[in-house]
């Protein structure tokens, strides 16, 4: 007796006729503005002016988007999925029109001739869908437009989310990226027992652009060693019909066993449920399970015709973009277009209203099991803010005096942040995520409250490590951005604590990040998703040990560069205002923060009252520390970093010891957005209170933390922005002391006194002596501290004193 295939069971709906018609809607959407049925023959004058969009992932696209589906309806799965080939967004598309989707969130859109004329001329249009995927574009959280962190983005969608399937296709040319090879480890992170489950596709379609694709020419042994090695259990699944490409060619498109697709995907969700009923019935759980996982071969472009004037395009990287480019002016082109479309047999899946018939129309689930309308996608409405602790137990009380008293700022946040972990435990909504670096960062405090996760087992020892950890710690700042961001994007927080030099590592993937916020913004529906906040530490100026290539604050520098409506950058100046910085961003939406702070014991300048009233205003005048007429300065010291808050007061003292009769103004700057003009930046100054800062004419001497071009960048549409003198780090680095990089840059107090005073000789004859003889000073302590080896005492040993 045959064997019941997968397809026998699914009644009515008819998954070849739901591929035809997914196909052939994709298909349209690259080509046609107008007869988008073929009702008519097709002329020149129903193509779109401008052919964008890439065909040849669109086929494999819906081939898994059709067995998900199936999957959905059988067995109620709960699926979210994620697409690494965002370039395929025609497919993903078609599928939403299909499913009824697209018509939900927007009328216009609706499942018949006009809907799909309407979405036609929407796709690739001003205005309308762009050529990837992207916010506007429902049950979809990742863009897919720079490759190589669909997978990692997957898996945060996973954690702590036990009923959720993620689905996530991988390209077989993103596959080839270094993220993508990191984060196929994810599974070592992530508990069956709380967590979901992620379900990859990795979809080899032999091409990229232009070349073959390095994982399509590895034989199916191994691609099974590989993924075995990595810990998968890979299910290969080969929908390429016999003959693929090739002259004898079948006419029609859907030739191909591709129910074996389905079935695979029944039977990995069966093996998905077994590891996690294991894992969550009391008993010993699998020490190593090995999830399952599908490589899913096809033809490039696969039901696109074989071979049109002498050049083969299916089964090529002819295939990947737009196979017949000049339609408009060839007629040989045009009938292939034409014979291609109609190979589908539209007619048979579309009625006279163009409706998806119901043998094509059955096979999408209903209501909100549409894959299209997943939760998940849309996180902004799942999210539950954070219940915070107070932040007054925590905070340093000044009881020595202010500067006197000492505190590590971040492991007075780590204590904070412990009672941020136990009071999210009930809900499992916060993780940290951090590259290796917890314990050497000072925030491993936290591990009273969660361990690191880490499934596999653990033949050495090791600390504070078990399955259902929700501290993330891998050597991969990828990995980390990716769980990070598909945790927040599905409706939980997180923070990214990581060294300042290596957050640059995942520069392109804030830089995508940014955009699709940016972007999500202008989507009416979608509700804003929890900030993505990067605490910097081990900054460069304390990196003195390791030397130049741990000294770089460059990731201030991209990130201004993104919207201002989505981004952030806090530099607040000791512990206090460290917390309450930490308290707001934790609470807030929609944006890229970064916070620098110190990891070593400094001096504490604010209580916490104070510090509140610093941080609200973004920037103030430390009237304590400034000296003279304070209605009428003559030069303002401006700083913003921990480290130059140190060195601008030691200054702002010397000064004062040497010029009593000048005035001097202290500014410190906790938000260096602040410094922007207000119709630039949401957190900039309005014109009255910058002026009331930092004067209309004065000169201001500002040691910054970072690059000097950051302060610059922020300061532009100011008036007379060349008053602003900035100091900062200038790529003078080496493994030396600390007060050694900062003189090697200019940073030093000496440096800061020097430069007020030669911007004070007109009104103070002496200030020119005065300068030179502390370039003498400092030139002496570099002297003696290369003698010795370490920073002399006038500097390791100096505190504030009013």
């Amino acid at each position: 007796m045959p064997r019941e295939t997968h397809e026998d069971r699914v009644g009515a709906a008819r998954p070849d006729a739901y591929r035809r018609a997914a196909d052939y809607v994709a298909a349209a959407l690259i080509y046609l503005r107008e007869n988008v049925l073929l009702t008519e023959p097709l002329r020149p004058e129903h193509l779109k002016p401008r052919l964008l969009g890439h065909w040849g992932s669109c086929p494999g696209i819906t081939q898994v988007y059709s067995a998900l589906d199936q999957l959905v309806r059988e067995r109620d799965a709960d699926v979210l999925l994620v697409t690494g080939p965002g370039h395929g967004a025609p497919a993903v598309h078609a599928n939403l029109w299909l499913e009824g989707t697209h018509a939900a969130y927007d009328p216009a859109l609706s499942r018949d001739a006009e809907g799909l004329r309407e979405l036609s001329r929407r796709y690739c249009a001003p205005d309308g869908f762009p050529s990837h995927l992207s916010p506007a574009v429902p049950g979809t959280l990742h863009e897919g437009g720079e490759l190589g962190y669909a997978l990692a983005t997957a898996f945060g969608a996973a954690l702590d989310a036990p009923g959720r399937v993620v689905a996530c296709i991988v390209g077989d040319g993103e596959a080839e990226t270094g993220p993508t090879a990191g984060a196929w480890h994810s599974p070592k992170h992530l508990d069956p027992a709380t967590g979901g489950a992620v379900l990859p596709f990795l979809h080899l379609n032999g091409y990229k652009i232009s070349s073959p694709s390095l994982f399509a020419t590895m034989s199916d042994t191994e691609l099974t060693h590989l993924f075995r090695g990595y810990g998968w259990d890979p299910r290969i699944v080969d929908v390429t019909p016999d003959g693929a490409g090739g002259p004898d060619r079948a006419d029609r498109p859907d030739r191909g066993d591709r129910s074996e697709l389905a079935g695979a995907v029944a039977d990995a969700h069966a093996a998905i449920t077994a590891i996690q009923r294991q894992a969550r019935s009391g008993e010993a759980p699998d020490p190593r399970p090995a999830w399952p996982m599908i490589v899913l071969r096809s033809l490039k472009g696969q039901g696109a015709p074989a071979e049109v004037q002498g050049t083969r395009i299916e089964g090529t990287f002819h295939a990947h973009q737009v196979p017949l480019p000049d339609v408009h002016e060839d007629p040989e082109q045009l009938r292939a277009l034409e014979a291609w479309l109609r190979s589908y047999r539209p007619e048979e899946l579309f009625d006279e209203e163009g409706r998806p018939v119901p043998e094509v129309a059955s096979h999408c689930p209903e209501g909100d099991r549409r894959i299209g309308m997943q939760p998940a996608a849309d996180g902004g409405r799942l999210r539950t803010p954070l219940d915070l602790p107070p932040l007054a137990p925590h905070a340093v009380d000044l009881g020595e005096g202010r500067g006197r008293t000492t505190a590590g700022p971040n492991e007075v946040l780590a204590a904070w942040l412990t009672e941020v972990v136990r009071r999210s435990a009930e809900r499992r909504d916060f993780r940290i995520v951090s590259p290796d670096e917890l314990a050497s960062n000072k925030l491993d405090a936290v591990l009273a409250a969660t361990d690191r996760a880490g499934t596999w087992p653990v033949d050495e020892y090791a600390e504070h490590l078990s399955r259902d950890g929700r501290v993330m710690e891998v050597l991969s700042e990828h990995n980390c951005q990716g769980w990070l961001q598909g945790y927040l994007q599905s409706g939980r927080h997180g923070l990214f604590p990581t060294y300042e030099a290596f957050a640059s590592v995942v520069d392109s993937m804030v830089n995508q990040y940014a955009k699709w916020l940016k972007a999500s913004r202008e989507v009416p529906w979608r509700a804003p998703v929890s900030s993505l906040t990067y605490l910097l530490t081990s900054e460069g100026w304390r990196q003195e040990h390791n030397g130049y290539s741990h000294q770089g604050p460059g990731f201030i520098n991209n990130l201004i560069t993104k919207k201002s409506t989505v981004t952030g950058v806090y530099l607040p100046p000791d512990a206090n205002t460290l917390l309450v910085t930490m308290e707001r961003l934790l609470d807030e939406t929609g944006k890229v923060n970064v916070v620098v702070s110190g990891k070593h014991e400094a001096a504490q300048w604010l209580g916490l009252d104070e510090a509140r009233a610093h941080c609200a205003a973004g920037a103030s005048v430390w009237d304590w520390a400034s000296h003279g007429e304070p209605a009428a300065p003559e030069l303002v010291l401006a700083c913003a970093g921990g480290i130059p808050t140190v060195e601008t007061l030691a200054a702002a003292r010397l000064l004062r010891e040497d010029l009593p009769e000048a005035a001097i103004r202290v500014v410190n700057i906790v938000d260096l957005c602040a410094l922007a003009p207000a119709d630039r930046h949401p957190n900039g100054m309005a014109d009255g209170r910058f002026d009331a800062l930092f004067g209309t004419d004065l000169p201001v001497v500002l040691d910054f933390h970072g690059y000097p071009s950051a302060v610059h960048q922020l300061l532009h549409g100011r008036p007379r922005p060349d008053r602003f003198h900035v100091r900062g780090y200038v790529e003078e680095g080496t493994t030396t002391t600390p007060y050694d990089l900062l003189a090697a840059n200019g940073t030093s107090r000496h440096d800061l006194a020097i430069t007020a005073l030669a911007h004070l000789e007109d009104r103070h004859p002496k200030a020119r002596a005065l300068a030179e003889r502390h370039a003498a000073h400092r030139d002496a302590l570099r002297a003696e501290l290369r003698r010795t080896g370490v920073d002399p005492a006038e500097i390791t040993d100096w505190r504030w004193s009013a």
